[in-house]
């Protein structure tokens, strides 16, 4: 068991590694990079897999399950926030928008291989399209529709699932050059997530531990809840296993900032958590595998 998670984890988190080398000693300016990757390379990579996706019936409890993973967190974190003295715009988001692109694609492919990759788009779509309409209704003060509409991941979601759902299907060439497009967009993510790290503060340590705590705690009952209650084949399961209980998304960091929500708090949360993710993925991916 040991060999089979380091044997999965070492990927990911070499390229991490790699991310952070290139972060501390070249200092490149990772923002545009960062800008193509989630308006190119990520909404072809889930054009390319959801408009291939077998989407009937099936799909549903995964589904329901993902709605479950985001919003839960959302309601268990609210009596968290008044009982603690908590800004509950700052401190719930990341609970409730984890990591499911940078982390969560490669893992879920290194761990279950390529069949699981549809699966992984699923989840990642769905947590972003509840982040950036949920997640932007909570923070903003507006209404967020008119930004939602615009953003590349919905646009290329929302066109792959009309040609899936009706049977159109997408010319040869041009699903190949989405899926070599798309290809590109989890090595960069790693990178990416890897030169994050370079910011981390040791000032933000009591932060980042009380929300890595909290985040297996909602994580852990949002797990409890999709065993119980929604039927998942046992690959599915395991994935939600760690879908439930992984750090939060970056996007968390810019959203707090973009709204001027206790910002410096928000990167502390992400980037203790993300580093975190060394100790608590190990141990997660073992608990996922022996189901």
């Amino acid at each position: 068991m040991f060999e089979q998670v380091v044997g999965i984890l070492f990927p990911v988190f070499a390229l991490i590694a790699v991310g952070f080398s290139v972060g501390r000693w070249l200092k490149p300016d990772f923002k545009p990079i960062n800008r193509i990757n989630m308006d190119a390379f990520t909404p072809a990579l889930v054009f390319s897999s959801l408009v291939a996706m077998p989407l009937d019936t099936e799909q549903v409890p995964l589904l329901s399950a993902a709605i479950v993973a985001v919003l839960l967190p959302g309601l268990v974190m609210l009596p968290v926030c008044k009982l603690a003295g908590l800004k509950y715009k700052a401190w719930a988001p990341p609970h409730m928008f984890r990591n499911s692109g940078n982390l969560a694609i490669p893992l879920f492919t290194y761990t279950f291989g390529d069949t699981a990759l549809a699966s992984a788009v699923l989840l990642f779509v769905v947590s972003a399209c509840l982040h950036i309409s949920l997640g932007l209704a909570l923070l903003s003060e507006g209404n967020p529709f008119k930004q939602i509409i615009k953003m590349p991941i919905f646009l290329a979601a929302s066109s792959a699932l009309v040609l899936n759902l009706t049977g159109i299907g997408v010319w040869s060439p041009l699903y190949e050059a989405t899926s070599l497009l798309g290809q590109a967009a989890v090595p960069v993510m790693l990178l990416s997530l890897g030169a994050q790290m370079c910011n981390l503060r040791v000032s933000g340590l009591k932060v980042g531990i009380l929300c890595s705590l909290q985040s297996l705690l909602t994580g852990a009952i949002s797990f409890a809840v999709i065993y119980w209650f929604i039927p998942l084949p046992t690959m599915q399961l395991q994935m939600m296993v760690l879908f439930t209980m992984l750090p939060p998304a970056v996007m968390n960091y810019l959203f707090a900032e973009r709204f001027q929500i206790e910002p410096v708090k928000v990167a502390s949360m992400v980037l203790f958590s993300n580093f975190f993710s060394i100790i608590t993925l190990p141990l997660l991916l073992s608990f996922a595998l022996s189901l």
